[in-house]
């Protein structure tokens, strides 16, 4: 008798069911782990590109995680950046670089890159980026006067690069400088003609005085020995001609690991510069000890993840449809993050 109360109690006790864990809350684009994940991003985007200009964070679009296991975690980053007056040759670091305003044409970068994060280490498995100037209604609207990016193979920087090269050339004793490329370009015509060219330049092995002789003979020097620089010119067509060039150059700089050096790309033109408007980000890149080989599948998972993104928006945007109690204030989106500099 005994047994059977005692089987009764136990068919009568609730069963306790186990409740799934909630899953984490979304990370936020200006939470702190985002931005460190954004700064290696940054980093690594600066490092890995070869031309033109270092680009600074501007805001964190979107940021998604994927849990891969304990303390292993793949993170998709959607980033806006802003070119700065540091070009990638340059040793300054990026903290120190100016973001361009607004007025000097900005030229912004998007990027999606997909990092790793191991027991709170950061590395990044792939970055793919584009980038554009922003349109030149926009820059007149807020500076009528404002001289205009000019494409880097008109007629008229190349000239002001030419003669600025050989101006500096023919009056200094060090070593000869050969262009690397066109950098950036402004043409402005009131009140004076002015062309403004940017471009980095590179030590030959050649003195100015030996370069007289047999330019064509005259090589970048080796990499260990490598002497890369700046040099902006200033061209004044009319009413009166002038001429000022600026040249500074930031010593040996060691490459880091699979990241080759500027190649010569000889006296004279950039081939490069053929048709482009101004400084292209444009940027696809592998890393080397990454464990993923196929650049196609990365970003085939990064779509992915945009995807997952936009169907949660949906979701979010359906479930705020249902009423709220008086005075309810809904938290603030995650994503996207603040603005650091300025929208274009």
């Amino acid at each position: 008798m005994k047994a059977l109360v005692a089987l009764i109690l136990l068919v009568q006790l609730p069963i306790h069911k186990a409740v799934p864990a909630a899953p984490p809350a979304p990370l936020g684009c200006d939470d702190p782990e985002s931005v460190a994940a954004a700064e290696v991003a940054v980093n690594y985007i600066n490092g890995h590109s070869h031309h033109g200009y270092k680009f600074a964070l501007n805001r964190i679009e979107d940021i998604r995680v994927i849990p891969q296991g304990p303390n292993n975690d793949i993170m998709f980053l959607e980033l806006d950046l802003l070119e700065t007056n540091c070009h990638i040759l340059s040793p300054t670091p990026l903290a120190n670089c100016t973001v361009r305003s607004f007025a000097e044409h900005a030229v912004e970068g998007d990027c999606d890159v997909k990092l790793q994060r191991v027991d709170g280490t950061l590395s990044v498995l792939a970055s793919k980026c584009h980038s554009h100037a922003d349109s030149s209604e926009d820059i007149l609207k807020v500076c009528p006067d404002c001289p205009l990016l000019a494409s880097l193979n008109n007629t008229e920087v190349l000239e002001t690069v030419s003669a600025a090269l050989n101006d500096h050339n023919s009056k200094t004793t060090d070593s000869y400088l050969r262009l690397l490329e066109i950098g950036r370009a402004k043409i402005q015509y009131h009140p004076a003609h002015t062309v403004v060219a940017e471009f980095a330049v590179g030590a030959t092995n050649c003195s100015a005085e030996q370069a007289k002789a047999n330019e064509g003979a005259c090589q970048l020097l080796p990499e260990d020995q490598s002497n890369f620089g700046f040099c902006t010119a200033v061209m004044v067509k009319l009413p009166s001609q002038d001429l000022q060039v600026d040249c500074q150059l930031y010593g040996h700089q060691v490459p880091a690991p699979h990241i080759p050096l500027c190649q010569d790309t000889s006296a004279g033109l950039v081939p490069s510069a053929a048709g482009f408007i101004n400084h292209n980000l444009g940027l696809s890149h592998n890393n080397p000890v990454a464990s993923e080989s196929s650049s196609s599948e990365i970003f085939r998972s990064m779509l992915s993840a945009k995807s997952v993104a936009k169907r949660a928006v949906a979701e979010a945007a359906q479930h705020d449809k249902v009423p709220r109690p008086v005075g309810f204030v809904p938290p603030p989106p995650p994503c996207p993050g603040k603005i650091r500099h300025f929208d274009i």
